[in-house]
């Protein structure tokens, strides 16, 4: 990379990782913080290290690769402290904090601010079934709501359970779902594909290290664990997740024995999940609770990656330019999981096309109905139902398969099963034999016995009892 740093974007390749030349003072190493990009700027609050939880706010300006620390009025004492594990979302002109860990010893969930402009921190109030308090939670923003899953509360209890922060009311609830929910878990990730299923991946509880993909449909707020197509991927906790239109990231984290190299990119809209690059053992992109945030440089998408600890804490800035989207047709898998998420999500896509067109339709002419347009509209729900109709059929086939194989083993144990009880049979009629045998033995012993204590007895006593 050349020495001017305000052209560092235009020097980086697609799919790789590339340590940014960040000049003057660094922010103190750390992990386990939050991070945001806004403006071309990453905003980075809080975190640990050591133990020690940090309160500072700074922020790399991604032209010039300069960071600074921004000063910030609290509205009170008790809402300027040190935090780490916790959630940030950006909302209008503030940044929300969620959850995490700090001195305070609130039972509930906090809600904290951070608005630029006016440079004050405070607390923003919300009522509803408020949740209770935790770290190591997954927070996502859908419309105008968040959508927090799991994470740890502060006695070490570990959590499922989904709630939701309407940002215009602040107001929280519970979701109630059906089927069978993920395990308990923190310092997993989230992420909303086209605005009606979360997703999340992986996390840990005090003793597994997950690698599933568990996904709740929002609509009927059912939850499934689809089959992941791809790359088979080890366990991982602490690691960071950004999502860039059907695109899912995942970087960093790791389980007990060691960080994860790779960095791996998950295709919502098929569920293929692939490795994108790889690291490093000892690279702190191979690292437990760094960030990872999309920003827009110049015009180009970038994944912008910060601290994280592997034995050691990082203050290290990282990029990555990931390939554009091609107009490649997504492959058909077998995995019927797969197959019928891609028909749920070309539904979806069906639907959200058909109003944007209908829209579009009734402002060119408000009294005249665009047959074209509906044409579109029919061809593409038709689409929707062949996809759909073709799932169908294949996972007929697939159980027909299946209950044609469970019948063949039924017979085949059928036939074992009585081959077996008559083995049995004849073994229980041998065993009644010798017992006869047995018993005729142990009367001969008795008798034999009974001689040798009666001098008297006869030749023909003696032997009478044991003819015929």
């Amino acid at each position: 990379m050349g020495s001017d740093n305000s052209n560092w974007h235009s020097e980086v390749d697609y799919d790789k990782w590339i340590a940014l030349p960040v000049a003057g003072p660094r922010p103190s190493a750390r992990y386990k913080h939050a991070a945001v990009v806004i403006d071309e700027k990453l905003y980075i609050v809080g975190g640990s290290r050591n133990g020690r939880q940090l309160s500072d706010v700074q922020a790399l300006d991604l032209r010039n690769l300069s960071w600074s620390t921004i000063k910030l009025k609290a509205q009170s004492q008790a809402d300027n402290h040190a935090i780490s594990g916790h959630s940030m979302i950006k909302w209008g002109n503030k940044l929300l904090l969620l959850g995490g860990l700090s001195k305070e010893t609130s039972d509930n969930m906090t809600v904290r601010f951070i608005d630029f402009e006016s440079q004050v921190t405070g607390v923003m109030e919300a009522t509803g079934k408020i949740p209770v308090a935790r770290s190591g939670q997954s927070v996502t923003l859908v419309g105008s709501k968040l959508i927090m899953f799991g994470g740890e509360d502060k006695h070490r209890q570990l959590l499922n359970d989904v709630n939701i922060l309407d940002l215009e009311t602040m107001i929280w609830n519970v979701v109630e779902t059906t089927k069978t929910p993920p395990a308990p878990r923190c310092d997993h990730t989230a992420a909303v594909h086209v605005d009606r299923y979360f997703l999340i991946y992986g996390g840990c509880s005090q003793s597994t290290f997950f690698n599933d993909l568990q996904v709740l449909d929002l609509e009927t707020l059912e939850w499934s664990q689809p089959e992941i197509q791809g790359n088979l991927v080890f366990s991982r906790a602490g690691h960071a997740g950004v999502s860039l239109d059907e695109k899912w990231f995942i970087v960093g984290g790791g389980d007990s024995k060691s960080g994860a190299t790779e960095t791996l990119v998950l295709d919502m809209s098929t569920l293929v999940l692939s490795v994108l690059t790889s690291v490093n053992q000892k690279d702190s992109l191979a690292s437990e609770g760094l960030s990872v945030s999309s920003a827009l440089v110049n015009g180009e998408q970038f994944l912008v990656a910060f601290g994280g600890y592997n034995g050691k804490y990082s203050n290290e800035v990282f990029v990555m330019k990931p390939k554009p989207k091609d107009s490649k047709q997504p492959k058909i898998f077998k995995s019927s999981a797969a197959a019928a998420a891609a028909a749920s999500v070309t539904a979806a896509y069906a639907l959200a096309k058909s109003e944007s067109l209908d829209l579009t339709a009734f402002e060119n002419s408000k009294n005249k109905v665009d047959l074209s347009v509906e044409y579109g509209v029919i061809k593409e729900e038709k689409k929707a139902l062949e996809s759909s109709i073709a799932w169908v059929k294949a996972e007929k086939s697939t159980l027909k398969a299946k209950l044609d194989e469970i019948n063949e083993t039924h017979t085949d144990l059928s036939k074992e099963l009585h081959s077996v009880q008559g083995q049995l049979a004849a073994e229980k009629s041998r065993c009644a034999d010798l017992e006869e045998k047995v018993q005729a033995l142990r009367s001969q012993k008795s008798a034999l016995d009974h001689k040798s204590s009666t001098p008297s007895q006869g030749y023909n006593g003696s032997w009478r009892w044991m003819s015929p």
